[in-house]
């Protein structure tokens, strides 16, 4: 039917034009998908990135929250087939009809825009984590659904990739959340190294932070290696795309610790060329393994 052709094309381009306009780590991990995966991933993430958009808009607090009342009736238009006009919704039926992508993944993904909203300081790491969870490893559990898996371990890997993952988009991104009057470092970390809140907001790149910083960081490299360790080397190149993902953040976190994690004088980033040369790397390497295997 030529109108539903025109839907649906319409409804992929909108998801690939929000991907690509991300200029996302994502983006170079995308490339080595089939386009069936692909469309389904640019879909999660279209969707990942508008609910995340509700936070970041200049609005209030009752609008935003408002817009996110809003997903979660667009989710039932995913999942139980409710009306709804939005082109990601469209796409992301297809995805969960392709796919095993469960919806209290995509609830916890909410859940996770929602603290934002919210809250702006986390006392524990028990709590921050209950946040990187919902806001990554819970993307990384409907990745793996459309990457596809051998084992339940990969779960234990998606979980574990996501903490780190977002750790280290948070140490990334002290100065500019500080900017914001967000603080999502643990305040029992701050404590027990002797930094203040007041130092953190204020841009002062002490003794203590770095001390702290660099904790942090051996904790996101943590779970790196937890996530590395869940799996075998067969289940690695079937989740290729995630380990391309997995490398390209871990040579940030390498690159914020060259810099003793002076976040205050400018941002932290891969240059291009290098996520490039990451991802055919680790794409040509999971290939030659898999016809030596």
């Amino acid at each position: 039917m030529p109108q539903a052709s025109f839907i649906a094309d319409a409804a992929s381009r909108y998801c690939r034009k929000l991907t690509e306009k991300s200029k996302s780590n994502f983006y170079y991990a995308f490339l080595f998908l089939s386009a069936e995966k692909r469309a389904a991933l640019e879909a999660v993430y279209a969707f990942c990135r508008l609910v995340d958009d509700v936070v970041d808009e200049e609005a209030p607090v009752e609008t935003k929250l408002a817009g996110i009342a809003k997903w979660r009736e667009e989710l039932d238009a995913v999942y139980n087939g409710a009306e709804s006009s939005h082109p990601v919704v469209f796409k992301l039926r297809e995805a969960v009809s392709r796919f095993a992508i469960r919806r209290e993944d995509m609830e916890a993904v909410i859940d996770g825009c929602a603290m934002d909203i919210t809250q702006n300081r986390y006392q524990t790491w028990d709590e921050l984590r209950t946040y990187c969870y919902r806001v990554a490893s819970a993307v990384g559990l409907m990745c793996i659904e459309i990457f596809g898996y051998c084992t339940p371990k990969a779960r234990e890997y998606a979980v574990d990739l996501g903490i780190a993952l977002q750790l280290t988009n948070i140490l990334r991104d002290v100065a500019e959340d500080a900017r914001r009057g967000r603080v999502y470092l643990p305040a029992e970390d701050l404590r027990a190294f002797g930094v203040s809140e007041a130092d953190l907001l204020a841009g002062h790149l002490t003794p203590a932070f770095t001390r702290m910083m660099h904790f942090e960081g051996q904790r996101a490299r943590s779970h790196y290696l937890r996530a590395r360790a869940a799996i075998g080397r067969a289940e690695r190149r079937q989740l290729v795309v995630a380990e391309i993902m997995g490398d390209i953040y871990y040579a940030l976190l390498e690159q914020l610790e060259r810099t003793g994690f002076d976040v205050w004088n400018g941002k932290a980033q891969v240059a291009r060329g290098k996520k490039m040369a990451i991802a055919i790397g680790k794409f040509a390497s999971a290939k030659l393994g898999a016809l030596a295997g």
